[in-house]
């Protein structure tokens, strides 16, 4: 099976492909002989296994493409991506990425003999704020942001790539993961992912929107899992629909700051403090509901309890 990961060296990437390569069943998914083809800006390291090859690159360069991939690909998992604040700071480098990126890897696709199956991750910034009291599946995208239009754009093209025959596109709308590396990213989200790591090292950490504030949470593992969900749906789930949101766990700051606590212990609500940044709390942190029975019934999953998610969102890839 001929895999292409674009973004593979990023967050979720490195996860995605440690999966791939683990040995471990893949519900659904039936991969022998897997050879995986990377493709990110740069590689931290580059994998000593025969059955992957990296290729650094711009996603967005078609020749750099058409180098990378031989032969006919089977899955294609689309991550690559410049996230929310840099695309909004930098417009050129996330239309570049976001849509020209986007653009190639379609074009590069309908050229084959036999669809792929293509996995675009796409992104909850394509509601914009504010929000609505509930989101559910019929909510209409409303992007407030460029990445958030960049991406609901994203999304049409692989409906109608895929309404055309020349792929078999699954998209997943992510919610925040966490918990991110603590370095600069890009992600105006960034806070979901430092208070964990903090408040569980037993550091202070000085959050950015204020204790009621809602957010949406999945953890990298079970992102990892949705995404190869998505990978393993049946002809008649996609026909249906192309676009899922993933569930999530919907919980207030203060609910995270708690089950930490339920952890590591109760001094752990003492190294919190609040700031609230109002501008970053209409985005990211006053979310409604969101509701997705589809997406329930057809075998999508969040983390169960916040103390799962607590634990698996420390995890390694």
């Amino acid at each position: 099976m001929n895999i292409l990961v674009t973004g593979a060296d990023g967050f979720i990437g490195r996860a995605l492909v440690a999966r791939l390569l683990s040995g471990e069943p893949l519900p659904g998914l039936e991969l022998s002989q897997v050879s995986l083809t990377l493709i990110d800006q740069h590689f931290e390291q580059v994998a000593a296994d025969p059955r992957v090859r990296t290729i650094a690159g711009d996603i967005a360069d078609g020749d750099l493409l058409r180098r990378a991939v031989s032969g006919e690909l089977h899955y294609v998992f689309h991550l690559a991506s410049v996230p929310g604040g840099r695309a909004e700071s930098n417009f050129e480098l996330g239309r570049r990425v976001n849509l020209d990126g986007t653009l190639s890897v379609l074009e590069l696709l309908r050229r084959q003999a036999q669809p792929a199956k293509v996995i675009f991750a796409s992104t909850i910034g394509v509601y914009g704020a504010p929000l609505p009291p509930v989101i559910d599946e019929n909510t209409v995208a409303a992007p407030s942001m460029s990445y958030g239009a960049q991406k609901l754009i994203g999304e049409i093209l692989v409906s109608d790539y895929s309404r055309r025959g020349a792929i078999d596109g699954r998209t997943l709308r992510l919610p925040g993961i966490v918990a991110r590396p603590p370095q600069p990213s890009g992600m105006l989200s960034a806070f979901m992912s430092d208070i964990i790591r903090n408040l569980s090292a037993g550091r202070a950490f000085d959050c950015p929107v204020s204790p009621e504030g809602m957010a949406w949470w999945m953890s990298r593992p079970c992102v990892v899992e949705n995404l190869l969900h998505a990978a393993a749906l049946a002809p008649r789930q996609v026909q249906e629909r192309r676009t899922w949101l993933l569930p999530v766990l919907h919980a207030s700051i203060a609910d995270i700051v708690a089950a930490i606590a339920r952890i590591h212990g109760s001094a752990v609500a003492a190294n919190v403090t609040y700031h609230p940044n109002p501008a970053l709390q209409a985005q990211f942190a006053n979310l409604p509901p969101l509701n997705c029975p589809a997406s329930l019934a057809a075998g999508f999953r969040h983390d169960g309890t916040l103390e799962a998610l607590i634990e698996r969102s420390l995890r390694g890839p």
